[in-house]
């Protein structure tokens, strides 16, 4: 009788080198190098100098191992729409508090991001993380929508139309920012803001 696969995100006993966390953190890093759908676990164990059983010890294949990167992404992101900081309270504080963590979220897991990011849709972990991702756009098109109602943003660009523009700013800072480098991440935060908010502000 076939033994009973571990929950999704279970951690399993580690070997000498590696736990499950630290092939995940590698593997996410071959993933964006190469391309989800163009690495094998033949070139995962290659690059991390270990057999396939090795990976295999910690995940139960490509796509599990797929599913944990995502999850590294998307919880901390789905977390945001629970933030009370976001829910409650002025809509101008609740959409600068929603910019702010999100470009705290993309610095912190910015490989899992990028690979978020970066997905094609191929597969069915594909097509759910796409869902979920889908599911905190229209969460944040709503709070754009409601700052356009509240005369706070301005109303001639279309709400989701400014959400992705907003986001997409934020987005693209998975290809660019580096953590030495001359920028500091608070003051990035600053200028994501300020650029944001200062340039979809109503005018009196």
């Amino acid at each position: 009788m076939p033994s009973t696969p571990a929950p999704v995100g279970a951690s399993r006993p580690g070997r000498p080198g590696y736990d499950q966390e630290s092939v995940l953190a590698l593997s996410v890093q071959v993933f964006n190098r190469h391309g989800y759908d163009a690495t094998s676990m033949g070139m995962l164990a290659g690059e991390l100098g270990v057999s396939k059983s090795a990976i295999y010890h910690h995940v139960q294949s490509k796509e599990h191992l797929l599913r944990l990167a995502l999850d590294e992404a998307l919880v901390p992101l789905e977390a945001l729409t629970e933030d009370d900081s976001i829910r409650t309270g002025p809509v101008a504080e609740r959409l600068e508090h929603m910019l702010r963590a999100t470009v705290r979220v993309l610095i912190d897991r910015q490989p899992y991001v990028t690979l978020l990011l970066r997905l094609r849709g191929n597969t069915d972990v594909e097509r759910d993380a796409l869902r979920r991702r889908r599911d905190i756009d229209v969460m944040a098109a709503e709070l754009v929508g409601r700052a356009q109602q509240e005369g706070v943003l301005r109303e001639d660009v279309d709400a989701r139309t400014s959400t992705r523009l907003l986001f997409g700013m934020i987005s693209s800072m998975a290809e660019w920012f580096r953590a030495d480098g001359p920028v500091p991440a608070a003051q990035v935060e600053d200028l994501v803001v300020a650029m944001a908010l200062d340039g979809l502000r109503a005018r009196p």
